[in-house]
């Protein structure tokens, strides 16, 4: 691929073919100090314009780095803030492809005025239209806002960049030491990156993930026709609950589930699937990462981390801003007890149930296998406004595991006792079947029968409709 044509050639392969009409394709640089007057700055390095993905409409700009290195200048940023009211006016989602120097600094102020023009615009859209951008080559510095400002972030393993400060600046590193500008940092320790590949597969990506979201907060998610049978055995689910991912796929309609930020947080898991047809979001608890033989190629806590926590919160929170429902797995005996995870697991868990707690779209339950403590709580329980909650057969719900609870009541009794006690224990309150009878369970099923009493349940509560006090917005 030619540089010069790069931009160009990104908006082609992600729109439907013969699809994207260019705006303000006759827009150049406005300054003319530092010599700019004797450049040619073709669009002045922004490709703007419209197109459709499957026949939806998308608005899409690209940066072309051919053209002053795409840097952003004050013309170029105002050409994207355009693109932006008409996305909003439209209700239409906005696509950014990222290949920029940084800020142009021969427009100095006049530049950086744009581009804080352009964080407002971001600003205002966010909740209102879905949000992408996907970074191809250089992104640094205040230019880095921008991605994290979206609901979805891609970028290229390779060539693409994304930094506030760059490696070699920060004190004691380099690049050779931790690249902290590459994707597989940005998208397994900062967790800002949800998708990383090549540029064929990021593209492809980014039109799969906008047919399963809504073009606005007004509208529902695209429906598809499911051809796959409702009453369809979860074979699966029984025996690979412990990871999510492959837990949502074997319960989707034609096992398709798409994981966002799947290298960050492992221990949760998020994404989107279709259950007859319509979109649902997914959020559910991880204690094993299976390799595609069905075999464990990772093993991790059942606990609650804090990473894990905040980035189930924003995922239900955008779920929340575009009426999408939400399904949670819940597997979980505690959080996670370590000195650095400390700093932050209270806050974190605490975002993570205003998230679930604050969100009025239909809420699902489905407890796995283990459900203890005030971790538990936290997973979406009905406590906490889940509006109907499964559990599997033999799934253990209480507030400590049964041996720990008969230990501490009847310590200094023999092994005898704290044996018969543990039993006892585990009968009253620590089975699904003690929830059910107080009304903390709905329903007991066969892991096997999950995919149609999941859909059952959702298609009850499609029209709910639920109100919360009159506030400007929280604060957790």
């Amino acid at each position: 691929m030619s540089t010069s044509s790069a931009a160009r050639e990104r908006i082609n392969a992600l729109l439907d073919e013969n699809s994207f009409v260019e705006i303000g394709a006759l827009v150049s640089a406005r300054a003319t100090d530092f010599n700019l007057k004797q450049i040619d700055t073709p669009s002045d390095g922004c490709i703007t314009g419209y197109g459709v993905i499957n026949d939806s409409l998308v608005y899409v700009y690209a940066q072309d780095a051919s053209v002053l290195n795409g840097s952003v200048g004050e013309m170029h940023a105002k050409k994207i803030c355009n693109l932006y009211d008409m996305a909003m006016k439209m209700g239409a989602p906005v696509i950014g492809l990222i290949d920029s120097c940084g800020l142009r600094l021969q427009e100095a102020t006049d530049a950086l005025n744009a581009m804080g023009e352009l964080y407002l615009k971001q600003t205002l859209a966010s909740g209102v239209i879905p949000q992408i951008t996907a970074v191809f080559g250089n992104c640094g510095g205040g230019l880095a806002i921008i991605p994290t400002l979206t609901d979805f972030t891609f970028m290229e393993s390779e060539k693409a960049k994304l930094f506030v400060n760059s490696p070699n600046t920060l004190d004691g590193n380099s690049t050779e030491k931790c690249d902290t500008a590459s994707a597989k940092f940005q998208s397994e320790e900062s967790g800002i990156v949800d998708f990383t590949g090549t540029q064929d597969e990021i593209l492809s990506k980014m039109r799969e993930l906008v047919s399963f979201l809504p073009a606005n907060n007004e509208e529902e998610a695209e429906y598809v026709e499911c051809t796959d049978d409702l009453n369809r055995a979860s074979n699966a689910i029984g025996t690979s609950f412990k990871d999510a991912a492959l837990a949502f796929a074997d319960i989707a309609d034609d096992y398709n589930f798409i994981e966002v930020k799947s290298a960050y947080a492992k221990d949760m898991v998020c994404g989107f699937i279709k259950l007859n047809g319509s979109t649902i979001g997914c959020v559910g608890n991880r204690s094993a990462v299976y390799d595609e033989e069905g075999k464990v190629a990772e093993e991790l806590d059942d606990k609650l981390s804090a990473e894990g926590c905040v980035k189930a919160s924003e995922f239900i929170n955008f779920c929340d801003a575009f009426s999408i429902p939400v399904l949670s797995l819940t597997n979980i005996t505690g959080f996670k007890a370590c000195k650095c995870s400390e700093k932050r697991i209270a806050r974190a868990s605490a975002k993570l149930t205003y998230a679930f707690a604050n969100s009025t779209v239909a809420k699902v339950n489905v407890i796995a296998s283990k459900a203890l403590g005030s971790a538990y709580v936290v997973m979406n329980s009905k406590a906490i406004g889940a509006d109907v909650t499964f559990a599997f057969e033999g799934a253990t719900i209480g507030a400590i595991d049964a041996k720990s609870a008969a230990q501490i009541m009847y310590a200094g009794e023999s092994s005898d006792v704290i044996a018969e006690k543990t039993k006892e224990y585990e009968a009253l309150q620590n089975s699904c079947t003690s929830a059910a009878k107080r009304g903390y369970v709905d329903y007991i099923i066969n892991p096997a029968d999950a995919r149609k009493y999941i859909i059952g349940a959702f298609e009850m509560l499609y029209t709910k409709r639920e109100d919360r006090p009159a506030k400007k917005h929280g604060i957790i």
